[in-house]
């Protein structure tokens, strides 16, 4: 076995390899503890002790769970066979599970072992309006594309599926028209919500989609790539998507900081090529300041290679960044900011304010620490905080990073797991509060879906990368992606 995973790393040297290899075998476990007997499907969670799972589960949890399957295969922590079995027992229940129709959209929340569209919480009773997700479809689909090329027995199947599953449904053509293209919407109820929306027709019958369209580079350009992919959504769209917001005057005052850039066109869409600045950095920001919007689908999607001199300059930039932060500007001693369980209770977005588009940001540490540079002009700075708080670190960033800054990824991953209870039998726990050392005791599908996939493309020649990016998928989205070039250094 551990001849095996020397021979299967191209990028580290020993005992690196030997060491991630020790941390898929854990992470493994937890994914597995997550498995509902009854379904075969994913829980949403798994407390520490691997012992009490959610009752829930959603579209996200499920694609996370098969690019676990794989990456569990090809590094022989289970056999062909067994990964077979799980891979055709999830879709077997996909087809089950109820979806809206026409769309084929996947609703976010599930009963995992009876099939069951949740309608109440079952925490706590609260009512649940089933609502479809652009980017929970997008990550389930993306597993859906992987199939065939990961268990080609199982492709059939996972067409299928994917086949009734159309992205045109969030698509709003006139989310743009200063650049003559549009955006994708949050998602829509099929029921009218208590949450701001608008009533829409899809193919004939009325759907309520969200108020709010994704313009931001955040985590949910994965429907944009996926949309693109199948043929479903215009390529121009891409380009809609702003890079940071314009220097518009006020107009655009609220946005964390003022860019720098110029405006470019690409296939007739305008371009505001903007950037911010951080610490000495220049580079394009997302909406929150964290690790997984920055990374998560350059796991699947290679965005370092097919667009070498935008989001491949940009992903090594943005690390460097999170780790400035962690360790010279907020001095925690450690780092890696990004959405995860709140080791003082609930789940919270965490991030590093400065390399976000949204004002208020998502901050690194529980007190909210943030900061205000101002916009010149339009909104005066605020004085830098005298210092941060208690500094919430998850370890799937540091795995996120991987790519990007190996050793130190190691060697933070390291220290966590001395200087903290932060390591159970299904690997890293989800959250460490560093100040305090309070941590969340749970894991994540989510969280440990990106960690799975993250070690499976550092010692499994960039498996997930592979399965995904066919030569079909290569020609609709390389050339699009190919096109930029950003000022980011």
């Amino acid at each position: 076995m551990l001849n095996t995973v020397l021979a299967l790393s191209l990028t580290l040297t020993p005992p690196i390899p030997v060491t991630l290899y020790g941390y898929a075998a854990d992470t493994w476990r937890s994914l597995d503890a997550m498995v509902e007997p009854a379904t075969g499907l994913p829980v949403d969670k798994v407390t520490g002790d691997l012992k009490t799972r959610a009752k829930v589960t959603s579209p996200t949890n499920v694609g996370m769970y098969l690019w676990g399957v794989f990456t569990a295969r090809d590094l022989r922590l289970i056999s062909n066979r067994d990964a077979i079995q799980r891979t055709s027992r999830v879709l077997d229940a996909l087809a089950r599970l109820e979806v809206h129709q026409p769309s084929g959209q996947f609703f976010n929340w599930y009963d995992p072992a009876t099939l069951e569209l949740i309608r109440t919480w079952p925490e706590n009773g609260n009512p649940v309006n089933p609502f479809a997700s652009s980017v929970d479809n997008g990550w389930l689909a993306a597993a859906l594309m992987m199939v065939p090329q990961a268990v080609p027995s199982q492709g059939g199947k996972a067409r299928t599926i994917l086949q009734r599953m159309d992205f045109a449904s969030y698509y709003d053509p006139a989310a743009r028209p200063d650049a003559g293209t549009g955006l994708l919407r949050g998602g829509f109820w099929r029921e009218r919500p208590v949450e701001c929306s608008v009533e829409t027709t899809y193919k004939g019958t009325t759907i309520y989609s969200t108020c709010h369209h994704y313009g931001a580079p955040a985590e949910t350009r994965i429907g944009t790539y996926i949309g693109i992919a199948l043929g479903q959504l215009p390529k121009e769209h891409y380009f809609g998507i702003y890079r940071t917001f314009p220097d518009a005057g006020c107009d655009w005052a609220w946005q964390e900081q003022k860019p720098v850039g110029s405006w470019k066109e690409y296939l007739g869409v305008k371009v505001w090529q903007g950037t911010y600045g951080y610490r000495g950095m220049r580079y394009v920001p997302n909406w929150g300041g964290s690790m997984f919007e920055e990374l998560m689908n350059d796991l699947i999607v290679p965005e370092n290679v097919w667009a070498p001199r935008s989001w491949g300059r940009n992903h090594p930039v943005f690390v460097k960044a999170q780790i400035e932060h962690g360790l010279n500007e907020a001095r925690y001693g450690y780092w890696g900011f990004s959405p995860s369980n709140d080791p003082h209770g609930g789940y919270r977005e965490y991030g590093v304010d400065q390399l976000g588009m949204d004002g208020p940001g998502y901050t690194s540490d529980s007190e909210r620490t943030s900061v205000d540079p101002g916009y010149e002009g339009c909104r005066p700075a605020q004085p830098e905080p005298a210092g941060y708080g208690d500094g919430v670190v998850t370890p799937h960033a540091s795995f996120l990073a991987l790519r990007y800054a190996p050793r130190q990824a190691v060697d933070n991953l390291a220290k966590l797991r001395r200087d903290f209870d932060a390591y159970g039998p299904g690997g890293f726990y989800d959250a460490v509060a560093v100040r305090s050392g309070v941590v969340s005791k749970y894991y994540l599908a989510l969280d440990q879906g990106m960690v799975m996939a993250a070690l499976g493309n550092e010692l499994a020649r960039d498996n997930l990368r592979r399965y995904f990016a066919t030569p079909e998928v290569a020609a609709r989205l390389k050339p699009v992606l190919s096109l930029e070039e950003w000022d980011v250094r």
